[in-house]
């Protein structure tokens, strides 16, 4: 009786994780979707003389819900959401296993279970997802977590996102009718520099940014 009572509260608790990391990856796309479809327009606009331009984050924040109205800013949700959600699961349930079997032994320090955990469980949501904590910490290493993913998430942002932009103006509407003008990723990246400039290249950085504080926070 104690050895099943036993299985069942570890079965409850496994679907408790992975039930609170699709939870969290709901709730983190919810929240921070206007930020993504901000920065995609942001992405395709194309000048001055795009009817669609917009002069800041706070212009098209109020361009959008003018013209298109508060739900334009949940425009394309579906697909994040079928992705994150179970995505995010699966990492937080097996960031939770890999911890528990790493620390077992009491060999490894704290912070060797973490980040093999964090590894471990990252490699795992990459082969299962991309095919198709309940931990408590003091403030100040919260704070810690959350400006060290941040910075390294703004890093990430700076580099990546001309290539956010190239896929971007690749799967937008091209500025010709019936003529595709941007078909190959640097081949775009090198027609943006030419035609609109180098921090053409950047357009959208901002609600970027913006995106991953919270985005980090809600995650944890």
């Amino acid at each position: 009786m104690a050895v099943e009572t036993k299985q069942r509260s570890v079965t409850q608790l496994a679907a408790m994780q992975f039930v609170a990391g699709g939870c969290a990856g709901f709730v983190e796309v919810s929240i921070m979707h206007p930020l993504d479809l901000i920065k995609t327009r942001f992405q395709i606009q194309r000048g001055p003389g795009d009817p669609h331009h917009y002069t800041s984050l706070a212009d098209c924040f109020r361009k959008i819900y003018r013209t298109e109205g508060f739900l334009a800013f949940y425009k394309g949700i579906l697909p994040p959401l079928l992705a994150e959600t179970p995505k995010r699961a699966t990492k937080f349930f097996t960031f939770e296993r890999y911890k528990n079997v790493l620390a077992y032994s009491g060999y490894l320090p704290q912070s060797w279970v973490f980040a093999l955990a964090g590894l471990g469980s990252g490699l795992t949501e990459a082969v299962v997802i991309n095919p198709f904590e309940v931990i408590k910490d003091p403030t100040l290493e919260i704070l810690r977590r959350f400006t060290i993913g941040v910075m390294s998430g703004i890093l990430g942002s700076v580099i990546n996102i001309p290539f956010d932009v190239a896929k971007s103006r690749i799967q937008g509407p091209q500025p010709v009718p019936g003529e595709i003008k941007y078909r190959k990723c640097f081949a775009t990246i090198a027609t943006v520099y030419r035609e609109e400039g180098f921090f053409a290249l950047y357009k959208g950085l901002l609600p970027k940014i913006l995106r991953l504080g919270p985005g980090y926070f809600c995650r944890k």
